[in-house]
């Protein structure tokens, strides 16, 4: 049983319990640098005493707009402590989305971790009258620092904090997290103590790690999935490395060595690419075995292996997977996979190299999770593995899956009508299409908004297909279209690299080409289409991927195209890409 009943309590309780001279570490100037619980809380409570000072008041909403870092989670706590609301805001959202969310949520002070946050959120601020104050993580020239907030601070009493620290209740909220809606304004999801910690209590059996563990984070403490982990990380007590950036995410995990961390597929499909150019650059002996081992890993299954396939995976694990897991650490208990579906070739991959991804499923409204795959519980590749304790799923008749449970939020902020449309009969309406495997095993199918039907009448479920697709490697991105038309088609984004790699091997000189150029290239056309009719033996003639047009430019948040959360626009993509959607049916 949990002892906090504010989430505030957990680094207290960690200080009592596991008190940790490496709480969090970062890496400054080029050096890994700790914090220990006790420094930790002091800052805290700097920062909580600044707060007061500056007039924050019990239930006003405060900001914070910035990467994963340790400063994320001192202004966390800190805010949590005088009786605030958390509100986490992505960095990377457009300027309308600051501006609705500042005055929806009525800000009232607001932290961000550098310059161009900043000044984005100063474009913004006289049309916040809410907003009284931004301050910044890194030195920026026209704020002020985080250690000014500390100064404001100095001459209010402890005391003052600690009676702030008294009225939050297990029940009230404690965070309004904004959802990346694939369309319209993005809501304000209200979480409370109560919703979170009961997240991190049913969780924390399922993650592999104790007191002693190496964490590292790096995916946005803004949403729920990661932050909610470090919360269970700090109770029970586990180091929490920050990596530096995305780009030095494979350095950092060779020198932290963490035990576990997360991840979403999409970091998953990228380290797999870098793995399988390095076995493209291999040759002879070395070459084939590497495939060799592959395909071995494309066969594993968790629960049925046979005598002989296990002599061949001890083999495999011998000779090369020992060197996929060095590339990780060499300590790596588990990965934490969420946000999206993973391919299940992957995930059979990765575990074949004794490299376990705990897939889960989840969402904000939800705290995040909902059920996980566990070695308890046992593992079901192509599933999100059994419920967490306390929560409850059914299967309505359409499909959609629907929750109950004391993780289910409060409501939407400020929408009782959409609040009591998705919470109908007192359930959660998900919007994902699912069943259960083996009675106890959720796997998820698609959206129910995303699945649509062709002219024909026929009924098209992109996303699995987009799973399947993207298994080739010639293939980075892919939005399967054709509602209310004869047949479905594809957008498709190359994978770029690994056709440069494979045009070298076949001997085209694609080294200096553009990818505008490349995609019109009728070898790589050629390529791709029997990558999409291979895959296509796998559906009904009804279903099967008629016709393709290439795209030059990746879907990334930055342009627009993808959610925070890295799901796609998928009326943004169509109205970006009409011109290669008409040129498809009008064909």
């Amino acid at each position: 049983m949990i002892e906090a009943k504010r989430l505030f309590d957990l680094p207290h309780i960690q200080l009592k319990k596991f008190p940790n001279d490496r709480m969090f570490v970062s890496k400054i100037n080029g050096e890994w640098k700790a914090v220990s619980t006790s420094d930790f809380l002091n800052e805290c409570m700097q920062v909580s005493k600044g707060l007061i000072a500056e007039g924050v008041n019990i239930g006003d909403r405060v900001a914070i707009v910035s990467d994963t870092r340790y400063e994320w989670n001192l202004m966390d706590i800190a805010i949590q402590q005088v009786g605030a609301i958390v509100v986490p805001i992505y960095p990377n959202i457009s300027e309308n989305d600051y501006r609705y969310i500042f005055n929806d949520a009525e800000i009232t002070l607001c932290a961000v971790w550098n310059d161009e946050l900043a000044q984005k959120i100063s474009n913004i601020k006289s049309e916040t009258p809410s907003l009284r104050k931004i301050y910044t993580f890194d030195p920026v020239s026209g704020f002020d620092q985080l250690d000014k907030l500390k100064e404001a601070g100095k001459d209010i009493a402890e005391e003052q904090v600690f009676d702030r620290m008294k009225k939050p209740q297990y029940e009230d909220m404690a965070t309004i997290i904004y959802t990346s809606g694939t369309t319209g304004n993005p809501k304000g999801v209200m979480l409370s103590h109560r919703n979170i910690l009961s997240n991190v209590e049913a969780c924390e059996p399922r993650i592999p790690a104790d007191h002693n563990s190496r964490v590292l984070s790096f995916l946005p403490a803004c949403h729920v999935y990661e932050r909610m982990l470090q919360y269970l990380y700090m109770h029970i007590g586990c180091s929490i490395h920050f990596a530096e950036s995305m780009e030095t995410i494979g350095d950092n995990i060779r020198e932290v060595k963490p035990h576990v961390f997360t991840a979403v597929p999409r970091l998953i499909e990228k380290v797999y690419d870098k793995i399988m150019a390095k076995g493209d650059e291999l040759s002879g002996i070395k070459r084939s075995l590497f495939f060799w081992a592959v395909k071995t890993g494309e066969q594993y299954d968790p629960v049925h292996r046979s005598f002989f396939y296990n002599i061949k995976l001890w083999i495999a694990r011998k000779l090369i997977f020992s060197k996929w897991q060095e590339a990780l650490g060499g300590n790596v208990r588990a990965i934490a996979s969420g946000s999206a579906a993973l391919q299940p070739r992957l995930a059979r991959i990765f575990m074949a190299a004794d490299i376990p991804i705990l897939e889960g499923y989840g969402l904000t409204e939800t705290s995040p999770v909902v059920s996980v795959n566990s070695f308890d519980e046992g593992i079901r590749i192509g599933t999100v593995g059994t419920l967490i304790d306390g929560v409850d799923v059914k299967i309505a008749e359409d499909g959609e899956i629907l929750v109950k449970g004391p993780n289910v939020m409060m409501g939407y902020y400020n929408l009782p009508d959409v609040t009591e449309e998705a919470m109908e009969d007192g359930w959660f309406h998900t919007g994902d299409i699912g069943e259960f495997q083996e009675e106890i095993f959720l796997k998820i199918t698609d959206r129910k908004k995303e699945i649509f039907k062709t002219s024909g009448g026929k009924y098209i479920i992109p996303q699995a297909m987009e799973n399947k697709f993207k298994a080739s490697r010639f293939i980075e991105q892919i939005m399967v279209i054709g509602e209310g038309e004869k047949f479905p088609s594809a957008l498709i984004v190359p994978s770029f690299e690994f056709l440069k790699e494979w045009g070298e091997r076949k001997g085209h000189d694609f080294k200096d080409i553009s990818n505008e150029e490349l995609i019109k290239n009728q070898a790589v056309i050629d390529r791709i289409q029997e990558e999409v009719s291979e895959i296509n033996k796998n559906y009904g003639n009804w279903e099967q991927i008629k016709c393709f047009e290439l795209l030059a430019k990746e879907f990334t948040v930055e342009g627009g195209e993808l959610t925070p959360t890295l799901k796609f626009k998928r009326k943004v993509i169509m109205e970006m890409y009409k011109d290669q959607v008409n040129k498809i049916y009008k064909n």
